[in-house]
This record gives C-alpha cells, structure tokens and sequence, in this order.
C-alpha cells in the first residue's frame, strides 16, 4: 500500500513540473507511440527517468527535474519539451499540446496496457474509457505538512480563475462543446476529481488519504486527482487545474503565479492568519463558470456577497504579489479563441498543425 508521509514535507519553494502532451503523426493526427517512445527506446539525457505515458497510447508526460530558481522555469520547461520533440522526431512521430486534441476520437484509439491503467478501465468503466485528457500540474516544496495542507485549503478559490486563464480545449471529438474547458468537465467525471474539501490539517488530509486506500476506492494516493492536494511522497503542494498548454511561455507563467502564491500563504500561515473554509458548492460554481465562459467568466467572492470578473482578479493578484504573470496571460490569446478562430478560419487540419510543438 503506497501512502506518503509527513516527512516529505522537508523543502520550501522548489518547483516541479509535470506536462501531458499527445502523441501525433505527421498531420497533427493521434497516433500510438508510447512503446516506441517509453518503453522500446527509453530517452537518455534530461528526458531519462522522467517521461511516461497517461491512459492512451498516444498520451505522454514529461516531468522537469527538480527547479531550485523559480526564475529558470521556462528554460527548464522550454529544454524538456525540446527533449521530447527531438526523442518522438527520432522514431516519426511529432508532438502537440492542448487540454484536448481536438480530433481526438477516443473510441477508436488505443488504451494503454500497463496494469494500473487496465485496472482503472475496469473499475471506472466509461469515464476513463473516454479520458483523453491532457494537464498542466504544478509542484511547490512545502517544509512543513500542516502548513502545505493549509496552503491547499488556501488555494482552492484561486483554481477556477486559473483555469478560466488556461482553457484550451474548446473541442471534443471533433465537436465544439461550446465549453471554454471541456477537458475540466470530462475530467471531473470520473472518481475523486474536481474541488476537495477542506481539511483541518495534515493529520486529518493523510486519515482520509489512507482510508481511502485501505476501504480499496482507491488503490493508491495516486487516484486522489482533485485539483489540488498536499503531494504526500514528493513534500509538494500540486496544483492540478490547468489544461496543457501549447505557449512554453504560458507554462512558465502559471508556474510563476503558483510559486508566488505559495509563498504568500505560507508567509500569512506562519504569521498565524487562521484561513477560510469557503463552502465547496460556491467553488464548485466558480469553477463550472471557469468552464463554460473562461475569460468572459465571473466569480463568486469568498464572502459570497459579490461577483468578481477575471479582469478584476487578476489586477488585484498582479499587485497584491508583484508578479505580472497573469497579466502576460490574460493580455495573449486566449488558447480557445486561438483554437475557435484557426478552425473557424482554416479548418481542423490547421489547427492539428497549430497544436504541434515545434
């Protein structure tokens, strides 16, 4: 039984990213490939021991090594995605990146066959048969347990303006959902998904985390996919909201926003600030709106007395902490709008060929 420990919680502010991407041929199109990519031809060099593949066989995930200055993320993320463009090139594959791939159709692509995977088809049945879902997670160090569940509890009303930034998979088997993030709606299908509650403190969180494990609804702490959760193995709050992105410059942003917020909350957590348990059913709601209007969308404050747009949040989080992460991405492109106008301009072909890293 795979359970963490509170002693992983050991380093503060280090940052790791994990990116999932999708493996297509030469017209942008699905394609299996993690046999030849993970397991037929292992990569060597940054990629060694940190890619591996998701619930399809044309999923891929890569994980940065460990980054001790949140100023050279983007290098990191920039050389890893390099890495991995050059390791599919080497074996006729090409690479793209969106929280869906638009043309994905997934009953008529390959499942994975690793044990864990066939397991989870089994016991989920349709919600994972259709997951071809692709993220973004955020890993912040945390040295000290208690502190990174209060961080998490933290975190959950800034998720859905986050994701609300990110959305970038608009499309569905080749149909517009009319959704700015439908991957967050098909995710949120399956099991332990979505907004956790709040927890009391890490006692309470690693409780819940080992009956969960030990009742067998889950088989490990892997399963607990919520949109946030304090890491118990890495010592890591992991931030889970995003849909992939295309943009290594977004990446890097969302990265950047994270580390800063961390640091903020746990500088008001050991100032003695006692936090907020705002009800799951009003983060839930600003997280369906994150969903269907992305930045069009507005947000119910932790007060519940008044609404905010995303415009506002992000004015407010740029001066609060300094950063003009978010204001890099709110002033680009939206990836739904960017993916709507290439189809709406030139067709899908051109968008499969936009989604590709080059």
């Amino acid at each position: 039984m795979e359970l963490g420990s509170a002693d992983a919680f050991d380093r503060m502010g280090t940052l790791g990213v994990e990116e999932e991407f999708y493996i297509v041929d030469e017209r942008g199109r699905p394609t299996s490939g993690i046999s030849d990519l993970v397991y037929d031809h292992p990569p060597t060099g940054i990629l060694e021991d940190r890619i591996d593949h998701e619930l399809f066989q044309f999923t891929i995930e890569t994980q940065t090594p460990l980054i001790e200055d949140a100023g050279g993320v983007e290098a990191v993320v920039r050389d890893v995605r390099a890495a991995l463009v050059d390791h599919a090139a080497e074996h006729g594959y090409r690479i793209a990146a969106a929280g869906l791939h638009p043309t994905a159709e997934w009953y008529e692509l390959d499942h994975a066959t690793k044990p864990r995977y066939r397991s989870q088809l089994d016991r989920i049945q349709y919600p994972q048969h259709r997951n071809t879902t692709s993220g973004l997670h955020v890993h912040v160090g945390v040295d000290d347990a208690d502190k990174a569940t209060w961080i998490a509890n933290e975190l959950r009303w800034y998720l859905p303006p986050l994701l609300a930034l990110s959305a970038n998979s608009p499309f569905w088997c080749g149909y517009d959902t009319g959704l700015s993030s439908a991957r967050a709606k098909i995710f949120e299908a399956l099991p332990n998904t979505g907004m956790p509650t709040h927890f009391e403190d890490f006692a309470a969180y690693q409780r819940f985390e080992r009956r969960m494990v030990e009742l067998g609804s889950i088989e490990d702490r892997g399963e607990l996919w919520y949109d946030v959760r304090p890491h118990t193995g890495h010592g890591t709050v992991e931030v889970r909201t995003p849909d992939a992105q295309t943009d290594p410059a977004a990446t890097a942003a969302f990265v950047e926003y994270v580390h800063a917020l961390v640091a903020d909350l746990a500088a008001r957590y050991e100032d003695g600030e006692p936090g907020t348990d705002v009800r799951r059913e009003i983060l839930d709601a600003n997280k369906w709106h994150a969903m269907r209007y992305g930045r069009d969308a507005e947000f119910i404050t932790r007060d519940c007395e008044d609404t905010i747009t995303l415009e506002e949040f992000v004015a407010a989080e740029t001066d609060r902490l300094g950063t003009d992460a978010l204001r890099r991405l709110l002033d680009a492109e939206s990836g739904t709008a960017r993916q709507r106008r290439l189809r709406r301009e030139s067709g899908f072909d051109a968008l499969c060929e936009a989604l590709c890293l080059e």
